[in-house]
C-alpha cells in the first residue's frame, strides 16, 4: 500500500513541476498518467498495486467529474453564453441524439452478434463528452468565445442526459419490465433526472453563494477554508441529487452557473476546488491505465479498433455537421468542435455499470469502450493545442464565416 501510495504521490509532484510546459506542447496530463499507470502497474512492472474495484473506481471518477463540472460551469461567462448563437442547444438536442442513432447503425454493422439493446448501449455509453479531457481547449482564450462556450455547455449537460438513457438500455438488457410504452417512459425518466438535477444544483447553489456573503461579511471564513468550500459544495449537489433520483451530473453543471460567491473570495474558492480536480481527475486516469487498459488491451478485436476510430470521427463529427447546419459556425468551425469531443469520465462510470449488469457480450462492450476512451487520451491530447493555436489564427486574421471560426 504504502509503495503504490509513494508512487502515486511522486507522480503527482514531478507533474506539477512539468506542468506548465506541458500545457504548451502536445502531450497532455491524461497521456502521461495513463501511460505512468499501465507502465508501473501489474501489466508491466508491477511496482504499482492498486486494490481498487468496478465501484471504487466509478466512485472515483464520478466525483472527479462532478469537481470538474461545477467548476467549468463557475468560471463560464453567462453573458456569452447567453449570446452563442444557440449552438449548445443544437448539439445536445440534435447532434447528441444523432450521435447514438448513428452510434447504433455502425454498431450494428461492425458487431453482428450482438443484441439491438447491447448496440444501443455501446452508442449512448460513448455519446457523451469529457470536460477534463476538453479542458484545454475550453480554457484555452485564443479559441473563439463561442466555441468555447459551446463545447463546455455540451460537455457539461450531455453526460447528464445520457445517465436515464443508459439505466434504462441497462434495464432492459437485464430484463427489467417497464410500465407503460418506452417512449414514454424514456420521456418521463430523462424530464425526471435532468429537472431533478437542475433544481436541486441551482438551489444548493443559491443558498451557499447567499450563505457565503453572509459569512464573508461578518468575517467568520477562515483562509485554511477555501480549499474546502467549493469541494463540499459540488459533492452536496451532486450526491444529493442523486439521492432523489436526478442527475448529480447536472446538479454539479446548472449548481456552477448559479454560483455566486463574494466577488473577492470568488478567484481564490475556484482555484482551490480546480486544483482538487484536477489531482482526482489524473489519479483516475492513473487508476485506468493501470487497473483497467492492461485488462482489456489483449480483447480488442479488429471490429472494436475500428468502431472506436469511427466513433471518434464519423460517428461524433457527422451529426455535430448536420446540427450547426444553418447557423453561423463555418467549415472550420463545424470541424473544430466535431473533433473535440473527447471520451473519458463518463464513459468510464457508463462502462463500470455494464460491468454490475453482468451481459452477455460484456467483454466486447468494455473492450470497445475502453479502446475508444484510450484513443480518446492521445488523439485528443495530442491535438488539443495545435489545433487550438490554429482555429484562434484563423479568428485573428478576420475570418468572418461564423463563431467558430
Amino acid at each position: 500500500m504504502y509503495q503504490s501510495l509513494a508512487l502515486l504521490a511522486a507522480l503527482g509532484f514531478l507533474y506539477a513541476l512539468i506542468s506548465g510546459r506541458v500545457a504548451t506542447s502536445w502531450l497532455s496530463g491524461p497521456i502521461l498518467f495513463v501511460t505512468a499507470g499501465f507502465l508501473l502497474g501489474p501489466g508491466a512492472a508491477g511496482l504499482l498495486r492498486l486494490d481498487i474495484d468496478a465501484e471504487s473506481l466509478r466512485l472515483l471518477a464520478e466525483l472527479t467529474l462532478a469537481i470538474v463540472l461545477f467548476t467549468d460551469a463557475a468560471n463560464a461567462d453567462l453573458g456569452r453564453l447567453r449570446r452563442a448563437a444557440g449552438l449548445p442547444e443544437r448539439l445536445l438536442l440534435i447532434g447528441l441524439p444523432l450521435t447514438i442513432l448513428l452510434g447504433f447503425g455502425v454498431a450494428w454493422l461492425l458487431f453482428p452478434g450482438l443484441a439491438p439493446v447491447e448496440l444501443a448501449l455501446l452508442a449512448a455509453v460513448l455519446a457523451p463528452t469529457d470536460a477534463a479531457l476538453g479542458a484545454p481547449v475550453v480554457s484555452n482564450p485564443a479559441v473563439p468565445a463561442d466555441t468555447r462556450a459551446a463545447l463546455n455547455i455540451e460537455s457539461g449537460l450531455n453526460d447528464g442526459i445520457c445517465v436515464p438513457v443508459v439505466l434504462l438500455l441497462l434495464g432492459v438488457a437485464i430484463g427489467i419490465e417497464f410500465e407503460g410504452l418506452p417512449a414514454l417512459y424514456v420521456i418521463r425518466i430523462v424530464a425526471e433526472g435532468l429537472g431533478i438535477g437542475l433544481l436541486t444544483g441551482v438551489a444548493l447553489s443559491l443558498a451557499a453563494s447567499w450563505l457565503l456573503g453572509r459569512a464573508e461579511a461578518a468575517g467568520w471564513i477562515g483562509e485554511d477554508w477555501n480549499n474546502v468550500t467549493v469541494v463540499a459544495l459540488a459533492l452536496t449537489a451532486f450526491a444529493a441529487a442523486q439521492a432523489l433520483g436526478g442527475s448529480g451530473f447536472v446538479a454539479c453543471f446548472t449548481g456552477g452557473l448559479a454560483f455566486r460567491p463574494p466577488a473577492g473570495r470568488r478567484h481564490r474558492l475556484l482555484v482551490a476546488a480546480e486544483g482538487t480536480g484536477d489531482a482526482l481527475a489524473l489519479l483516475t486516469w492513473v487508476v485506468f491505465g493501470a487497473g483497467v487498459v492492461h485488462t482489456f488491451l489483449d480483447r480488442i478485436t479488429p471490429a472494436a479498433f475500428l468502431y472506436a476510430v469511427l466513433s471518434l470521427t464519423l460517428i461524433r463529427m457527422l451529426p455535430v455537421w448536420l446540427s450547426l447546419a444553418g447557423s453561423p459556425v463555418g467549415t472550420p468551425g463545424r470541424l473544430f468542435i466535431g473533433w473535440f469531443g473527447p471520451r473519458g469520465l463518463a464513459s468510464i462510470v457508463f462502462g463500470i455499470l455494464i460491468i454490475d449488469a453482468d451481459l452477455p457480450h460484456e467483454g466486447i462492450l468494455l473492450a470497445t469502450i475502453v479502446c475508444t476512451i484510450l484513443l480518446s487520451v492521445l488523439a485528443h491530447g495530442i491535438t488539443a493545442t495545435p489545433l487550438a493555436g490554429m482555429i484562434a489564427g484563423r479568428a485573428k486574421r478576420g475570418r468572418r464565416s461564423g463563431p467558430g471560426d
